[in-house]
């Protein structure tokens, strides 16, 4: 059995980079960013498990190791998920 590299996704979705200010995330064809004013559960998270991304049922995206599930429908149209974090 081999292992994957960082990066690369069975699953359909894959984060392809991580700055500063956030990370990039390639689901079904199209690239997001995630910024971590705007997502500040991967704020402090450690870059292994901000990698370890799951898409499930087509429109699940998850990040187990993390406990952070998002559905694709609020990246697509973010104005209908107001994230509130206190």
């Amino acid at each position: 059995m081999k292992s994957h590299k960082l990066g690369t996704s069975t699953s359909g979705a894959e984060v392809v980079n991580i700055s500063n200010h956030g990370f990039w995330l390639y689901v079904k064809g199209k690239e997001y960013f995630l910024s971590y004013e705007d997502y500040p559960w991967f704020a402090d998270a450690k870059v292994n498990d901000i990698f370890n991304v799951e898409l499930q049922h087509d429109s699940h995206i998850s990040w187990p190791r993390l406990d952070i599930d998002l559905e694709l429908d609020s990246l697509n149209n973010p104005d209908k998920y107001p994230l509130v974090y206190k």
